[in-house]
């Protein structure tokens, strides 16, 4: 079922996904684009299994997109190698536990560059102290793979062994920053193309100075990579658990020009045209930053026409993008006011049509 996952697989694939691009993106000036490759195996720090229990055996199950069948997965080339010996370790080791077995439905994982792990089990069930001390001993069997926690998920019930967030290091240009990372909360799944995707907006915002907005922050994924740029940096971000973590990790990495604060990017363009004011932003005198760079990472369906013009104002944009459709609508109203002056396809997904891409424009002369 993953033939195409494959290192030998990998050139064509990223080839396709470039000519794709220049097609697509016809109608715009790109330039030379920049092309960032992924590892061609074990890039993906995460994964989601469904269990299929059959007699005495367990197995991890996907499903095919077309067919609606379902097929074991013993193991899985796109994820890390820490996922990828932790599956059976697993299985081995619950398949004659009840405790640990019964009414499970589903595994998740979450891994990190840096060797940890954090296991999500998800159970029809109520989970009970007997089942806390039994998943107690498997975390610390899984320990010899990698130092693991692990989450206990059933109807309004989560149970946690012993913390519920893993901490990413992620090296860009010979730097090392910490990232808090929660389970069900937004992080890039491919760490390595992820510390692409910083060092060249570090790279294109290098000695820029000035003050940075960033909508749709996350965890200060960009934020704290890109603070050494600029004066002060202010991330909006409308995720509650993002949030935390980012201030989580603006103290982690001794950063002291962050700020985060949770609005969507609508509310925060209604505060910059001074359409409403927000109990959120006292104590922040907007009129304060000198803002001439915005960073937008919008989700797939990209950025809203308000939020297009709020990006308008500023002298530079840097777009990363998850969906080139959405990308292109924006990039019409955009390069009305900007010029493309750079445009990287970052491999994020490899063997798959999704495409992570990352544009700078500038305003024109």
């Amino acid at each position: 079922m993953f033939s195409h996952i494959h290192p030998d697989n990998y050139q064509s694939q990223l080839e396709e996904k470039l000519t794709t691009i220049k097609a697509d993106f016809a109608a715009f000036d790109l330039g030379d684009i920049q092309v960032f490759e992924s590892e061609p195996l074990h890039y993906r720090l995460r994964a989601e299994f469904r269990v299929w229990h059959d007699g005495d055996d367990l197995n991890y199950i996907m499903f095919n997109q077309e067919t609606k069948a379902k097929f074991n997965v013993t193991q899985f080339p796109a994820a890390s190698e820490i996922i990828n010996r932790a599956m059976p370790a697993i299985t081995d080791y619950i398949k004659d536990k009840p405790l640990l077995r019964q009414k499970l439905f589903q595994v998740d994982f979450l891994s990190t560059l840096s060797g940890q792990l954090l296991v999500s089990f998800l159970y029809h069930k109520q989970l009970s102290e007997e089942w806390k001390e039994a998943a107690l001993a498997l975390k610390q069997h899984l320990s010899s793979i990698a130092p693991t926690d692990i989450i206990g998920r059933a109807r309004k019930q989560k149970e946690v062994l012993d913390k519920d967030y893993v901490i990413e290091q992620l090296n860009v240009d010979g730097k090392t920053y910490i990232y808090q990372q929660i389970e069900n909360s937004f992080t890039q799944p491919n760490g390595v193309v992820n510390q692409h995707m910083l060092s060249w907006a570090k790279a294109a915002t290098k000695n820029r100075g000035g003050d940075l907005i960033e909508l749709y922050c996350g965890n200060g994924n960009f934020s704290l990579a890109l603070a050494d740029n600029f004066e002060r940096v202010l991330g909006t971000e409308i995720s509650k658990t993002s949030v935390h973590s980012a201030q989580f990790n603006i103290e982690q990495n001794g950063i002291d020009n962050v700020s985060i604060i949770r609005m969507s990017s609508e509310e925060f363009t209604q505060a910059m045209n001074g359409e409403r004011t927000f109990r959120r932003l006292e104590g922040f005198d907007l009129t304060s930053y000198k803002f001439d760079t915005v960073l937008v990472d919008p989700p797939r369906a990209g950025l809203d026409p308000d939020s297009v013009e709020l990006a308008r104002r500023f002298d530079l944009i840097i777009y990363i993008s998850c969906n080139p459709e959405t990308l292109k609508d924006n990039l019409a109203s955009l390069t009305t006011t900007h010029d493309i002056e750079q445009f990287a396809l970052f491999d994020q997904f490899p063997y798959t049509h999704h495409v992570e891409s990352g544009v700078i424009l500038r305003r024109k002369a």
